[in-house]
């Protein structure tokens, strides 16, 4: 079936060139295609700068800029979408200073990455509480490297203008699903409180552009009022947070629906908080963009790699020792457990039809030795075959979105996963 011609948005922001290392300023969203069978799935293209990135794409978790076993140079030939970075700016918060990043040409300059696009989200366990002065204004407790630190919008506006990255979230006052009405009245107020003192505080001609943070919790009228209130700003896109937060995965989609419904459609969309392959299908049929997600660092750090299908016509995963319980080895039909004795001697890849390093250059076997040995190889190679094998997972999810075919790749899926 031929995809939807859907028109074609284009949202676009000229900005100066930053300091000594010159990147290029002209940034746009464009939507390219949409489903037309009751989903707001949409495929487009997001350009920051220099960097032109697919959407609905993931954006690689990193931390202080750099995922955690990947170096740069694996990440040119890790996948032809990974250029899109997540960082957190509580991760730079005390070292090195403000100062000194703005004097290297912000996280760009430092990392040495002007080819890369880098999106500030301060999603690290936000806990608002009363400033030390005991007045009306709040700040919010962040956890940091060195621990907790009161943050206040000045104080994370001098880090985000010392960073420079090419898209910055304002700070969400985020709550758990469980906490009062008055709370999450409060919460709302507050975030769209300091979107305002963030955006006043954005210096002219800034060459990083703004997403609003949108809250409510599980309150249908009160994301709905951030939703509109948020969208009334001069802001290039929009962060959903919040979510991730206790709410029920079947209570989920009403409240994505209720945010879609206030955000215009030229705008990208970025959630944090639902990172695992069932969530981010929820969230590409609401419309969302953008995702971050620490899935497959965590599968990495346990000793997992990804293993589910990616179109329909892949088999599942079946154990070669028909004598063998997956579930007594960790294994099921998304990932395998490479700790486990079954792949002492075993030759092959992870993957067959895998085309990443790890699984063109290793086997099982040394993965696993490598793991038992605790070598920290093991985490690179496993890191780089989970990065890459989840990036094909969005890439199929692109696809069928172009041939609009989106609601019953999702529904294979989540059989499978069942």
């Amino acid at each position: 079936m031929v995809p939807i011609a859907a028109p074609t948005h284009s949202f676009c922001v000229h900005l100066p060139a930053a300091g000594n290392f010159k990147l290029k300023t002209n940034m746009r969203f464009v939507v390219k295609a949409c489903s037309n069978n009751g989903s707001r799935a949409r495929r487009g293209t997001l350009y920051m700068g220099g960097v032109e990135v697919d959407t609905p794409c993931l954006l690689l978790a990193t931390r202080k800029g750099l995922p955690h076993f990947i170096t740069p140079d694996l990440l040119h030939s890790l996948h032809p979408n990974a250029r899109a970075m997540e960082i957190s700016p509580l991760h730079f918060w005390e070292c090195p200073s403000p100062s000194t990043v703005t004097a290297i040409g912000g996280v760009h300059g430092m990392l040495s990455m002007p080819e890369y696009g880098f999106i500030a989200i301060p999603r690290d366990s936000v806990m608002c509480i009363p400033n030390a002065e005991g007045s009306n204004k709040f700040g919010a407790s962040f956890e940091t490297p060195y621990g907790h630190r009161m943050v206040k919008p000045v104080q994370y506006m001098e880090n985000i203008c010392a960073l420079k990255p090419n898209l910055w979230s304002s700070l969400p006052d985020e709550v758990p699903s469980w906490v009062s009405d008055k709370r999450n009245i409060i919460s709302v107020d507050r975030t769209t409180r300091w979107l305002d003192d963030c955006l006043s505080m954005q210096p002219t001609g800034s060459e990083s552009a703004a997403l609003g943070a949108v809250v409510g919790g599980t309150s249908l009228e009160l994301r709905e009022r951030s939703a509109s209130e948020v969208a009334s700003r001069n802001v290039a896109g929009f962060l959903l947070a919040g979510f991730g937060l206790g709410e029920s995965i079947e209570d989920r989609p009403v409240l994505l629906d209720a945010i879609m419904r206030n955000l215009p459609e030229d705008k990208p969309r970025h959630i944090s908080g639902l990172g695992l392959p069932v969530e981010v299908l929820q969230g590409v049929a609401a419309g969302i963009d953008l995702f971050d997600s620490t899935y497959p660092y965590l599968l990495t750090m346990g000793g997992y790699a990804m293993t589910f299908p990616l179109n329909m016509e892949e088999k599942l995963f079946v154990s070669k020792e028909s004598n063998v319980e997956l579930s007594d080895i960790g294994d099921d039909s998304a990932k395998i457990n490479l700790r486990a004795t079954i792949y002492r001697n075993d030759a092959s890849p992870i993957m067959q039809s895998c085309s990443c390093y790890t699984c063109q250059k290793h086997t099982k076997a040394y993965i696993n030795h490598l793991l038992n040995t605790h070598e920290m190889l093991a985490q690179t190679l496993l890191e780089i075959h989970n990065t890459h094998h989840y990036l094909q997972f969005f890439e199929a999810v692109r696809h069928a979105i172009n041939v609009n075919n989106f609601n019953m790749f999702s529904s294979w899926f989540v059989k499978h996963r069942r």
